[in-house]
C-alpha cells in the first residue's frame, strides 16, 4: 500500500535544545496544604477535549505546584491490545483520550475495542468488541476515543438511554449501552452504520476508509467525519461529513467539502462543537493527492479549511482557508478549540485552530472574522510542469510556534564533522526556500514536516488567563515527486530505502518522502526538534516556549540530553496552574508550571505516552489519565496501558 496517514513518523527520529528542569517546588508544608483544600467536587471529562468545544481544561486544582510532588500512580489498566499476533501493524498505536461520565470511565482501542472502568479504581464494568481484523492493513492503525450521548425523553435507567458512539477503522458507526456495552439495536442495522459508499472511487480499497477520531454529539444528534489513506490516487473516497440521529441512526444531513472531480479534504481530525449557537466546526484536509494538484487548479476552496457549519442542518455559516491549493499534506489535523477572549470591553466567542505549519489562527466564533490578523504573502512558484502552485499564502499574526525560514547548507547540524557534512552535503541538493515551497523533482526540504508542526494533539487553552498552550515539532523531511515512468523503478532499486513511496495515480507524477537525516538517523538541523510554547491570546504574545523530551528511550546512557523530540500527543491544563504532557519519544509523563514553562514534576510509564491526557474527579480525589500504547510510526515503546495518578491520601 503506497498510502500514508497525516500523523505518521519516520522511524528514524531522534533528539533537541536543553531544558532548565527544576525539583519540583514547595515539598515542605505540602500536607498541611492538601489538608487546608476544600472538599473536591465530582467532576467528568464529558468529550475528547473536555467539552464539545475542546481546550482541555480542567477546572479541578487539587493537584497543583505545591502538592504535585505527591502524585503517584493510582490504578493501572492493560487492554491487551499490543502483544504478539494482536495485529500485524507495526504502526499500531494507543492515542485514545477517555471520557468520564458519572464515576465511568470509556476509553477505546485502535481496533475497536471499548471498555468502560471504574473511574476510581480503574475495575473494569464491561468491554465491548468490533471484530476488526487484525489481518488487515488500515491505512492509520489509531482510534482517538468515543463520544457519549444521554437522551432526554427516557427513564435514567432505561436500556440505552445513555449511548457510547464508536467509530471504528472498517468504517463503521457503532452505538452502545453505556450501563453494559450491548448494542443498540435500534440505531441503524443492529446498532451500527456502514460509512463506505460502494459507490465512491477506489471504495473497494480495504482499509483505507475509517474514522480514527470520535464524533462529536450535538443534541440528539451524532457527527462525524472520516480518514482516508493518502497519496493512493487522485480519485478517493468522498471526505464527507455526516450527522446522524442519536436514537434511530437516521442519516439527517452530509457536507461534502469538495465536489468533483476533486475527492478527499475529510475532516480526520476531532470536530468541536457549539450547541448553544447551533455550530459545529470543522477542520478539513487536503483534496486528493497532497503533493501534486495539477488535476485540482485553483485554491481547492473548503479544503484545508476550519468550516463553520449549522448544527441542525449542515449548511455552510462561513469558512476559512488556511491552505491554498495543498501541496505538503498541511490538513488542519487538530481539534478546534472554542474559547472566550475580551476585546475592547466585550466577551467574544472564539475558535482557536492550530496547524501543520506551526501557527495558530484565531477568528469570531460566530462571523469568522479574523481576531488577530491574518496577511496574504507571496511563496515559490512550482517549477513541475503541469503543476500551478497558489502565489500567495494566508499567515497568521501570532507568534509562530515552528520554523519557516528555508533550510541553508550552514544550517547542517550533526554530532560530528563527519555526519553535520553529509548533511550539508544533502541540503545542498534539495530545493529549499522556506515554508511553501513547491515538492519538486529533485526534491523539495520541507519545516514544518507533513506531521507538524502541530497535529492531532491540538492545544489546551486556560480561561483565566487567556493562555494557549501547544506541542509542536521542528523537524525537516523531504518530499520529491517522481516522473510517472520511473515510479517502479525508483521503488524497486534499493536506493530509497528509507523513503515512504505514493503512487498518487491519475497524475503524471508519484512521490517519495522521508525524514532530512544524517546517518546516525537525526534530523540535520540542530535542535530543538519538539517544544513546548504558551501564547497569550489576550496580547498576542508568546509567553514561553521551552524543548519538550529528551533522548532517553532513543539513545543509550549516558547520551540523555534534554534536547526536544519529535512528538505525538497533545497538553492538559488544571486549574492548578499546570500543564501536563506527554507526547515526546521518550516515556515520560511531565507537569509544567503554566506561569512561567518550568519543569516541575515527570514520571516514567510504561510505554510510549503518544495519546493526550485528561483529568477527573470522582469521591474526592482528582486524577491525570493517560493512554502509554507507544506509537509504531515514531519507534516509542510499545504497550497497553491506561495509566491514572493521583496525590497520594
Amino acid at each position: 500500500m503506497d498510502d500514508e496517514r497525516s500523523d505518521r513518523m519516520p522511524r528514524r527520529l531522534g533528539p533537541t535544545a536543553f531544558v532548565r528542569t527544576g525539583a519540583a517546588a514547595c515539598l515542605a508544608g505540602q500536607v498541611l496544604l492538601a489538608a487546608a483544600q476544600p472538599p473536591l467536587a465530582d467532576a467528568g471529562w464529558s468529550a475528547y477535549g473536555g467539552a464539545p468545544g475542546g481546550g482541555r481544561f480542567t477546572p479541578l486544582g487539587q493537584i497543583d505546584a505545591g502538592s504535585v510532588g505527591r502524585l503517584k500512580v493510582a490504578w493501572t489498566f492493560r487492554t491487551g491490545e499490543s502483544g504478539p499476533g494482536d495485529t500485524t501493524s507495526r504502526r499500531l498505536t494507543f492515542q485514545a483520550t477517555p471520557v468520564v461520565v458519572g464515576d465511568t470511565l470509556f476509553v477505546s482501542t485502535a481496533y475497536g475495542r471499548v471498555f468502560a472502568l471504574d473511574a476510581a479504581t480503574g475495575r473494569e464494568r464491561w468491554r465491548f468488541d468490533a471484530g476488526l481484523s487484525a489481518q488487515t492493513r488500515y491505512a492509520e492503525a489509531a482510534n482517538r476515543g468515543v463520544a457519549v450521548w444521554t437522551g432526554s425523553a427516557q427513564p435514567a435507567g432505561a436500556a440505552c438511554a445513555q449511548r457510547v458512539f464508536l467509530g471504528t477503522l472498517d468504517a463503521r458507526l457503532i452505538a452502545l449501552d453505556s450501563r453494559t456495552g450491548k448494542r443498540c439495536t435500534e440505531f441503524g442495522a443492529a446498532g451500527e452504520i456502514a460509512l463506505r459508499d460502494p459507490r465512491w472511487p477506489r471504495a473497494g480499497d480495504k482499509g483505507e476508509y475509517g474514522v480514527t477520531s470520535p464524533p462529536v454529539v450535538v443534541g440528539d444528534l451524532v457527527i462525524t467525519g472520516s480518514a482516508i489513506g493518502d497519496n493512493r490516487a487522485a480519485a478517493l473516497e468522498s471526505g464527507v461529513v455526516r450527522a446522524f440521529d442519536a436514537r434511530s441512526g437516521a442519516l439527517r444531513w452530509a457536507w461534502q467539502p469538495v465536489g468533483p472531480p476533486m475527492t478527499a479534504a475529510n475532516a480526520w481530525a476531532p470536530l468541536a462543537a457549539d450547541p448553544a449557537r447551533d455550530l459545529v466546526f470543522v477542520p478539513t484536509g487536503s483534496a486528493a493527492p497532497d503533493f501534486y494538484g495539477g488535476e485540482r487548479p485553483g485554491d481547492n476552496a473548503h479544503a484545508n479549511s476550519l468550516v463553520a457549519l449549522r448544527a441542525s442542518s449542515g449548511n455552510v455559516v462561513w469558512h476559512r482557508q488556511l491552505v491554498r491549493h495543498d501541496l505538503w499534506d498541511y490538513d488542519l489535523p487538530a481539534q478546534p478549540a472554542l474559547v472566550e477572549l475580551r476585546r475592547d470591553g466585550r466577551t467574544i466567542a472564539a475558535v482557536v485552530q492550530a496547524t501543520k505549519m506551526g501557527m495558530l489562527f484565531v477568528f469570531d466564533r460566530e462571523t469568522g472574522e479574523p481576531l488577530y490578523p491574518v496577511v496574504d504573502r507571496p511563496v515559490p512558484a512550482s517549477d513541475v510542469p503541469g503543476e500551478r502552485a497558489a502565489s500567495t499564502q494566508p499567515f497568521s499574526s501570532l507568534p509562530a510556534l515552528a520554523r519557516h525560514d528555508a533550510v541553508r547548507p550552514d544550517d547542517a547540524w550533526g554530532l560530528t564533522p563527519w555526519d553535520r557534512g553529509r548533511c550539508r552535503g544533502l541540503i545542498a541538493r534539495y530545493r529549499s526556500e522556506g515554508i511553501y515551497t513547491p515538492p519538486s523533482l529533485r526534491g523539495t526540504i520541507m519545516l514544518p514536516g507533513y506531521a507538524g508542526g502541530s497535529n492531532w494533539g491540538g492545544i489546551a487553552f486556560d480561561p483565566a488567563s487567556k493562555t494557549v498552550v501547544a506541542n509542536t515539532m521542528d523537524v525537516p523531511f523531504v518530499v520529491a515527486l517522481i516522473e510517472r515512468g520511473r515510479f517502479d523503478g525508483e521503488r524497486a532499486s534499493g536506493e530509497f530505502r528509507d523513503w515512504e513511496f505514493g503512487r498518487q495515480e491519475g497524475t503524471p507524477y508519484g512521490m517519495r518522502r522521508t525524514l532530512l537525516a544524517s546517518p546516525f538517523g537525526l534530523p540535520c538541523t540542530a535542535p530543538p526538534w519538539g517544544k513546548l510554547s504558551a501564547v497569550d491570546l489576550g496580547t498576542g504574545r508568546l509567553r514561553w516556549q521551552v524543548p519538550l523530551g529528551s533522548t532517553r528511550d532513543k539513545a543509550p546512557w549516558p547520551l540523555w540530553f534534554e534536547w526536544g523530540m519529535p512528538n505525538m500527543g497533545g497538553p492538559l491544563i488544571t486549574a492548578g496552574g499546570l500543564v501536563f504532557i506527554a507526547a515526546a519519544t521518550d516515556d515520560y509523563l511531565r507537569a509544567f508550571d503554566l506561569g512561567n514553562g518550568r519543569l516541575v514534576w515527570k514520571s516514567r510509564l510504561p510505554a510510549g505516552g503518544q495519546a493526550s491526557p485528561m483529568s477527573y474527579a470522582v469521591r474526592g480525589r482528582q486524577y491525570v489519565v493517560i493512554a502509554a500504547g507507544g506509537h509504531g510510526g515514531m519507534g516509542t515503546t510499545r504497550g497497553d496501558y491506561l495509566v491514572a495518578f493521583a496525590l497520594e491520601p
